[in-house]
């Protein structure tokens, strides 16, 4: 490889691996489902979300020896590289590296597993999408929602780091992390629902992906302090959705504080990248049943 140091992927198998392909089955019975205190398609949708969800969540680890633990020891095993590679040898002035790195790998992996597994949303569910009428959109929501899902489970690995480092979790976590999960959700979904929908149109783009979240990686303040960046191009870091939600995860964790310009900065992005997925989507879905 001609790069510092491979990008995330997912568990450490190959960045945009394909997800499980559901069947009719799964779909179709949560579609049958009812319940009259919610309008009739709302349910419907909440149900196949669920269904869709919790046998991703069921299959994604059967039959592995470390279950869960593997996606908390993929971004760990990339924390001690990096570790190594810019704290004992590029000697970066910024303590408790360790902690810094965690604090950022973990939210960012959320981010790209997503977006690098976005390529296959759609395509894999194939059968589904010819067969039963749903909002295909789901599909790749199921697929975000799984990742934040691990995302928020890894969550007890940065709480035991930080009180290993001499920090402490404050009661502002409560609803700062809610304010951060919901911000970078919008940025994750509408991304994801932007590649995977481009996907069935342009299938090199799952390599062209994962090119792209590699760089992105390197230019967002992941393994760096933005206060390393050169001044003259600081303001940079307006232009980069995910530069500001890596901060502001920082600022969380290692302080319990949220800056307002730099929330509001997220927000703005977060809802403008969700408006443009779903557009793109809404004008293309027609098409999908003779692409996939």
């Amino acid at each position: 490889m001609d790069y510092a140091a491979p990008p995330l992927g997912r568990d450490g198998g190959r960045q945009s691996s394909p997800r499980r392909a559901w069947s009719t089955d799964d779909a179709g019975g949560a579609l049958k489902t009812r319940n009259p205190e919610l309008p009739h398609p709302l349910q419907q949708r909440v149900d196949l979300v669920l269904v869709l969800l919790g046998k991703e969540l069921k299959v994604r680890y059967k039959g592995t020896v470390l279950g869960y633990a593997w996606s908390v020891a993929y971004p760990l095993a990339f924390t001690l590289v990096f570790y190594f590679v810019f704290r004992l040898i590029a000697r970066v002035p910024i303590e408790n590296y360790a902690l810094f790195l965690v604090m950022g790998l973990f939210p960012w992996q959320w981010f790209q597993n997503s977006i690098n597994g976005a390529n296959g949303f759609l395509l894999a569910n194939a059968p589904l999408i010819k067969k039963v009428s749903f909002p295909r959109s789901l599909l790749v929501l199921t697929g975000v929602l799984n990742d934040l899902v691990h995302f928020v489970a890894s969550i007890p690995v940065i709480v035991a780091l930080l009180l290993w480092s001499g920090g402490r979790p404050t009661a502002a976590w409560l609803w700062q992390i809610p304010i951060l999960i919901v911000i970078q959700f919008g940025v994750t979904y509408g991304l994801s629902l932007l590649v995977a929908t481009a996907n069935l149109f342009l299938r090199d783009l799952e390599r062209l992906v994962g090119i792209v979240t590699m760089l992105w990686l390197y230019v967002t303040p992941v393994l760096y302090s933005w206060d390393m960046v050169p001044a003259s191009i600081r303001w940079t870091r307006w232009l980069n959705p995910m530069a500001l939600v890596i901060g502001s995860w920082r600022e969380v964790f290692a302080e319990g504080h949220l800056t307002a310009e730099i929330v509001a900065a997220a927000a703005g992005w977060s809802v403008l990248i969700a408006v443009a997925g779903q557009l793109v989507y809404r004008r293309l879905e027609w098409r999908f049943a003779e692409l996939v």
